[in-house]
């Protein structure tokens, strides 16, 4: 039987369908809570179920064969914390506005990241896009990944403002007393599409970047080389 909950709430379900196949477990809601934003906590306590079923209510457990075919283990914490991480939870009203809140926050910096206005080929700040989505009605799914969801909100809003997800190609010319610096730089600012060593030392590359980071970039590398870098925008598509 399931064991009691160790936080001050009653237990919750975590759901999960995989493989055509559902799995249930009973955790702690307040832990399952804080495992989902992606927080540390002891996966003993978490864990309320002394099983993984298929049907809670029904009591109807999920062999060891099919956990372990499906999860490729039968430990219950460790497909505990799977179910949790990839599924569906119970959420108090409290909890759930919460999750949906940083979800939301993450898809508008994302989106103002990847995306510009097509027309002037500049990003949108942030709050324009919270905006458009407030007018749009665009809801936010909690469980879902912000990758998944962007696209979706991006075609959603563009019905209020011009917008578009789109990648940025740089071209950036650097003398040789950065270039070394810069060259160790780039890759972690965008992928690196080109990169040329002139004799004298210099530097010349192309990076593309998502469309919505051309000042960000621009201005660390202006950072790395104290102003002297030369950027252009070579397209944005």
């Amino acid at each position: 039987m399931p064991r009691k909950s160790k936080g001050e709430h009653e237990p919750v379900v975590a759901r999960l369908e995989v493989a055509g196949k559902r799995f249930e477990v009973l955790v702690n809601p307040d832990l399952a809570f804080e495992f989902k934003q992606g927080k540390d906590v002891n996966l003993e306590d978490l864990v309320i179920s002394d099983a993984i079923y298929t049907d809670l209510r029904r009591g109807l457990r999920a062999s060891p064969e099919l956990l372990r075919r499906v999860f490729g283990t039968d430990d219950v914490v460790k497909i505990a914390a799977e179910i949790v991480r990839r599924g569906e939870l119970q959420l108090t009203a409290e909890q759930r506005r919460k999750l949906i809140e940083a979800k939301r926050r993450q898809l508008i910096n994302y989106i103002a990241k990847n995306a510009i206005d097509p027309k002037t080929k500049l990003p949108i700040p942030p709050a324009r896009i919270e905006a458009a989505m407030e007018q749009a009605g665009v809801g936010v799914d909690p469980f879902k990944s912000v990758e998944e969801q962007a696209p979706q909100i991006v075609r959603a809003i563009s019905r209020i403002i011009p917008i578009k997800i789109a990648k940025a190609l740089l071209r950036i010319v650097v003398p040789a007393q950065y270039s070394g610096r810069v060259a160790g730089a780039l890759s972690k600012l965008g992928e690196v599409k080109h990169m040329d060593w002139r004799s004298d030392g210099s530097l010349v590359a192309e990076l593309e970047i998502p469309a919505g980071l051309q000042q960000e970039v621009m201005d660390k590398l202006n950072k790395l080389t104290r102003g002297n870098v030369d950027v252009k925008v070579v397209s944005v598509v």
